[in-house]
């Protein structure tokens, strides 16, 4: 598309006007699905600020704070079709680069699906490549 040839020409124009040029572009791969369950489980309590997740973080009674008792929310954008959504323009616009970047063989992909450690030591492991 139009736009992703031009985040393609303006990326490679600051670089060489800053006398860099790219030399690995570094996707994090997370399959949809799993976006959405790490998105659409947020739970926030207003008032604090306390955050939780229906997986991974539940507070201690469904659907409310463990401090106050008060209800928490889940954020209008964090809904499930809203992230599906998000899903469709992020591929939409991500897939030509990540196509493109592949193609110039300078592409890395971190299964961001596995334990932060793991993730964490692969983007080093890439890092002191270069």
């Amino acid at each position: 598309s139009s736009r992703v040839l031009w985040t393609l020409a303006v990326t490679q124009l600051m670089l060489s006007q800053q006398g860099n040029s790219l030399d690995k572009v570094i996707l994090f791969d997370v399959r949809d699905d799993t976006v959405v369950i790490r998105n659409a489980g947020r739970l926030t309590h207003p008032t604090s600020g306390r955050s939780y997740h229906a997986v991974f973080n539940p507070p201690k009674v469904a659907g409310v704070d463990d401090i106050t008792g008060e209800p928490l929310v889940q954020r209008d954008d964090d809904r499930e079709e809203v992230v599906r959504k998000r899903l469709v323009a992020y591929h939409k616009s991500t897939d030509p680069l990540v196509d493109y970047y592949r193609q110039k063989g300078i592409l890395a992909v971190i299964d961001a699906e596995k334990p932060i450690n793991e993730v964490t030591a692969s983007l080093e492991e890439i890092l002191k490549k270069h």
